[in-house]
């Protein structure tokens, strides 16, 4: 045959098979715009049709399959398997938190590459992640699961007080309580126990209280490969640890720096984790680092804004382009070696403790556009349950981790919230 009998031949555009948690970050848009040809396919819950529908690139899905939560994970693999014998899916993602269970299990099953089931069930739940962590020789936080109040006490009288309750999978510090006392084990443990949006209710988990300076570690993995982007300080409210604040780069010295991002390496390693994002928070106690617990995403309460401004790395940029099937940790390096000003980003939060009605700003609106009022008038505040709880953000950046904490809190204590509280609310005021 000659050159010009020949018939070209181009490989097949890509199927995408996503697992979506709402619209909060358009992945499926990010995609198009570095393969034109590829198509998507989406696996998400009920309550995120309407807005996943509303997307801009939902004319994009070629079709959308809504589970409920309570799905068992064989009935989305009995779906996947049916979207995959119409249309072979050649990649999966997940690129939130929701239902990576889901996405691993899927992967496996289509022999499509994700993230492996068992390192989402070591990352989600906390419990088992406790006991890798042990028996990898990491670290050995005491641990226990808690089916009741009466075995947190038991907890307490081994471990000691105070100790940290939680929901064995949880996010947005919902269901976190300090216990100090034993006493306050049983509104501990129904906290914990309670339900939260779009949290697997796994069980109860009593852990050893870590006392020191607060990290989260801002991590890329390639191949099982981890690079630090960046160290963030964070600021928790001392009882239910829910974050008021967050700066970056962190204020550390070489010395602890190294220390904290060698543990979450360890940790990482530990998990299994070998590709994508990771959030980990972690307590830099007297003895060392110890890991609070750690995520396949980026971090929440604008982290991964704040890394990408401080440090030019775009996480949510490197998830996608890897999930195209680009390398990017040699462009990550490029980006943290190359010489820049000196700039560190801060977030900060107001979280009155205040049961009532939020009416809003005494002034109106806000005309700093880092200023972002989180809650609308008329919601209902009962005091910092968890990060939703919270009311309003505020960014700000400058030459030091120490000015830029202080910027942003100069910007939340010139504005005044009003609240509407009956006098049988006052009593919890």
């Amino acid at each position: 045959m000659s050159a010009s009998e020949q018939v070209s031949v181009t490989e097949p555009a890509e199927h995408y098979l996503l697992f979506a948690a709402g619209p909060r970050l358009d992945h499926a848009a990010r995609l198009r715009e570095l393969d034109p040809t590829a198509r998507f396919s989406v696996v998400c819950r009920p309550q995120h049709l309407a807005a996943l529908t509303a997307l801009p690139s939902a004319e994009d899905f070629l079709r959308v399959v809504a589970v409920r939560r309570d799905a068992p994970v064989e009935e989305v693999v009995a779906l996947a398997r049916t979207v995959h014998a119409l249309d072979p899916v050649t990649r999966i993602t997940a690129f939130w938190e929701q239902d990576q269970d889901r996405a691993a299990a899927v992967g496996e099953a289509l022999g499509v590459a994700t993230h492996r089931p068992e390192t989402v069930r070591l990352v989600q739940d906390k419990g088992l992640m406790r006991e890798r962590l042990r028996e990898t020789g990491v670290e050995d936080t005491a641990a226990a699961r808690a089916f009741g109040e009466d075995d947190l006490r038991a907890f307490g009288e081994r471990a000691g007080y105070p100790f940290i309750v939680k929901p064995v999978a949880g996010t947005a510090s919902f269901g976190v309580t300090l216990v100090r006392t034993p006493e306050e084990a049983a509104e501990a443990f129904r906290t914990a126990a309670g339900d939260f949006p779009g949290i697997s209710r796994l069980g109860v988990l009593a852990e050893g209280f870590h006392s020191g300076a607060q990290y989260s570690v801002e991590a890329f993995s390639e191949a099982g490969e981890h690079l630090v982007v960046a160290v963030t300080r964070k600021y928790s409210e001392p009882r239910g640890m829910v974050e008021l604040g967050h700066v970056l780069p962190a204020p550390l010295d070489p010395a602890d720096r190294e220390a904290v991002t060698a543990h979450v390496v360890r940790v990482l390693d530990a998990l299994g984790v070998e590709f994508g994002p990771t959030h980990t928070e972690v307590v830099l106690t007297e003895d060392g680092p110890r890991v609070i617990e750690t995520h396949l995403r980026v971090g929440g309460d604008e982290i991964f804004n704040l890394a990408k401004d401080a440090t030019g790395v775009d996480m949510i940029d490197l998830q996608t382009r890897q999930a195209a099937g680009e390398k990017v940790l040699p462009s990550v390096r490029a980006l943290l070696e190359a010489d820049r000003e000196p700039r560190c980003e801060a977030v900060w939060y107001t979280a009155p403790e205040v049961a009532g009605t939020f009416m809003g700003l005494a002034d109106g609106e806000s005309t700093d556009p880092d200023v972002t009022v989180l809650l609308t008038p008329g919601s209902p505040l009962t005091g910092l349950a968890g990060s939703f709880a919270r009311v309003v953000r505020a960014r700000a950046s400058a030459p030091t981790a120490e000015e830029a904490v202080a910027k942003v809190r100069a910007k939340l204590d010139a504005l005044s919230l009003v609240f509407h509280v009956t006098p049988q609310e006052r009593e919890h005021v």
